[in-house]
């Protein structure tokens, strides 16, 4: 089976999503770290424009969005699961609830940073989460301190029985929904993450999920990644539902674009299109023939 190969970078919160799935699970994994701010050549290649860290390669086949990646590696390696018992829906439909938490951690960040952070990167996010106001940040300090509060309680509570994990005696999803939020605190909220450390359940929780680890990773240059997809096949196509609402045929000109932030258009031939999943197939002069696959959840499928 071709190797894992996870293009990311250590500070991003949404990669740590990626790399607690992958230490849940137990798996090897090549590592390429990639820019924090764009242009970043190499990956675009491989997405075709998709820019949210992480992404997900497996030879010529790009998995983009948590989610999507998620439910991939839950296809190829079904034990361990990521979604205990009782939460195969739920583990996924919390992820809605997981960007409200990470929501106010992200305008903290910016917010308590800003004078610390480079002005590329300030710049970068700002035309990257068009859906904040960052020059509302100072101001709404105090109300977002408030939201993480509530937030931890809600977990704490959830804690309160004695479990291990948010779901049970087992980490999976659940988890990493909320664990990715206290992992960016550590990093760039001291202050916040002081408060999560005070509640008991919550800190013996994040403890234990912190001890899984990310699995073996073994880094890769991005240039070898390119040369991976090059000279590997696509995965045979899913199909088109025929009852699909947006009746598009197997082979047309579609683009697909998330519908909340970071709203670049990735544009290609449909050769799958199924109730969670979209994925396309699209050339590029450097890395081949490649098949981009997204969730349906939070993206846009147009006609080109």
């Amino acid at each position: 089976m071709a190797d894992l190969i996870l293009h990311h970078f250590d500070a991003s919160p949404y990669a740590e999503k990626a790399r607690l799935m992958l230490g849940i699970k137990g798996l090897d994994w090549r590592s390429v770290q990639i820019p924090w701010v764009m242009p970043k050549p190499d990956l675009t290649a491989l997405t075709g424009g998709y820019r949210k860290t992480p992404v997900l390669q497996v030879g010529a086949d790009v998995y983009c969005d948590t989610s999507c990646i998620a439910s991939e590696l839950e296809r190829r390696y079904p034990t361990p699961t990521l979604c205990p018992p009782g939460y195969a829906g739920l583990a996924h439909a919390l992820s809605a609830w997981g960007d409200r938490f990470f929501a106010p951690g992200a305008g903290l960040s910016m917010g308590i940073n800003a004078e610390q952070l480079p002005e590329a990167l300030l710049k970068d996010r700002q035309a990257f989460f068009t859906h904040m106001n960052f020059g509302d940040f100072g101001r709404r300090i105090p109300h977002m301190y408030a939201q993480l509060r509530a937030e931890f309680q809600l977990l704490e509570q959830q804690l309160a029985d004695g479990r291990r994990f948010l779901g049970g005696d087992a980490p999976g999803l659940v988890d990493i929904h909320a664990g990715f939020v206290l992992f960016m605190l550590r990093g760039f909220v001291p202050e916040a993450a002081r408060l999560a450390a005070a509640a008991p359940a919550l800190a013996a929780w994040d403890a234990r999920l912190r001890a899984i680890g990310h699995g073996g990773p073994r880094e890769l240059s991005s240039s070898e990644a390119i040369e991976i997809a090059a000279s590997s096949t696509p995965e045979p196509p899913r199909g088109v539902d025929p009852e699909d609402p947006q009746q598009f045929a197997a082979g047309q000109r579609v683009t697909v674009t998330p519908d909340d932030y970071g709203k670049v258009p990735v544009s290609g031939e449909l050769v799958t299109l199924q109730v969670t999943e979209v994925a396309i197939r699209r050339l590029d002069p450097r890395a081949g023939e490649l098949v981009v696959h997204f969730p349906r959840i939070g993206y846009l499928v147009e006609a080109a």
